[in-house]
């Protein structure tokens, strides 16, 4: 069984760039995009799904959420 993959979604309207984000993250997923100054999901790849960025945004502009597994045709 392969591990779970997630998603991590940045409403980029709702985020103000204050990075509380980017700090917690323990896969260092996030990073501040330098010409809009907002969270950008950098590293999808590397999410764990621990949903600490989720929990700490206080604009609520994060969400993450489990990939739908890719079905073999």
């Amino acid at each position: 069984m392969l591990p779970k993959k997630f998603e991590v979604q940045v409403n980029n309207s709702w985020c103000k760039g204050c990075s509380l984000c980017i700090h917690i993250c323990p896969k260092k997923v996030l990073e501040l995009d330098e010409v809009r100054g907002k969270s950008v999901p950098a590293r999808q790849d590397d999410c764990i799904g621990c949903r600490q960025c989720e929990n700490i945004c206080p604009d609520m502009a994060i969400t993450v959420k489990e990939k739908e597994e890719e079905k073999d045709a």
